[in-house]
């Protein structure tokens, strides 16, 4: 067997090993569908009148639920960050990377695992939140071609938030510090153009959002959801995903080359 397939066939087993846990343990992850869904739905029947009309749109909440579906996407994705962060926690605190490292495997098959564990659970997640974004009026326009692009998209999102809640739990001194530190990763949608246009922000705050990488990517799924213009956005957001997923994955190799913490 091949070194490649050795890798490849640990990181497979790594990864039925946390959807397993997923599944038997499905509280967390279900807490983060039900609290973008949950956000969603307070927006839209509770703020989207106005904030449709501010829109310039004429219906109101579907005006609104259409601009805001594809930005709670991304607050599903950035909430699945502490599940993976909290699972990377737990695996490093009690014990269990001491016996992997004795075992005939990858050890970049540990991390691996996490990280697509977490992508199809966020991918699961996004699912569940556009089902009740058009249940609650939300109405696509996009293709076979649009839908792929921005589930893809997603996913790459949620590849390179992955590594980065990996780095979180590795570093994180108890369960508890990991689950709260990818909190930070939930204020990001809320800075950015995901409820209101970025140009309605004040200076300071439209600064931010212009340039952080959750603008550029919601404008491009919003653009291949509803048809609305993407321009160069979509660059911007395959060029976000691709250095924070780089930078992520280099600074999980080097944190996981220490001994691991036990309890």
């Amino acid at each position: 067997m091949t070194s490649q397939s050795s890798v490849l066939q640990d990181s497979g087993t790594m990864l039925r090993r946390n959807l397993r846990h997923a599944v038997r343990y499905p509280s967390m992850a279900l807490g983060t569908v039900v609290m973008p869904a949950a956000l969603l739905l307070l927006f839209v029947f509770a703020f989207g009148g106005v904030m449709g009309k501010g829109l310039g749109g004429s219906t109101g909440n579907g005006s609104y639920v259409d601009y805001l579906s594809p930005g709670v996407c991304l607050l599903a994705i950035a909430a699945n960050a502490m599940v993976t962060s909290v699972s990377v926690a737990v695996d490093m605190t009690r014990g269990i990377i001491n016996r992997f490292r004795t075992m005939a495997i990858a050890r970049s098959s540990v991390l691996t695992g996490h990280v697509l564990g977490s992508v199809i659970q966020a991918v699961a997640s996004v699912i569940l939140v556009l089902l009740t974004a058009i249940a609650a009026g939300f109405r696509p326009t996009a293709g076979v071609l649009g839908w792929l692009g921005a589930l893809g998209l997603l996913a790459l999102v949620s590849f390179a938030l992955s590594w980065i809640a990996v780095c979180l739990g590795l570093v994180a001194k108890t369960v508890s510090t990991a689950s709260n530190t990818p909190m930070v990763l939930q204020i990001f949608p809320f800075l950015s153009s995901a409820f209101v246009p970025a140009s309605s922000m004040a200076p300071g705050i439209r600064w931010f959002a212009e340039y952080q990488p959750f603008t550029p990517v919601n404008e491009t799924v919003r653009g291949l959801l509803t048809g609305t213009h993407i321009g160069n956005d979509w660059i911007l957001a395959l060029a976000w995903c691709v250095v924070i997923s780089a930078v992520g994955y280099a600074w999980a190799r080097a944190l996981f080359r220490r001994d691991p913490r036990t309890t």
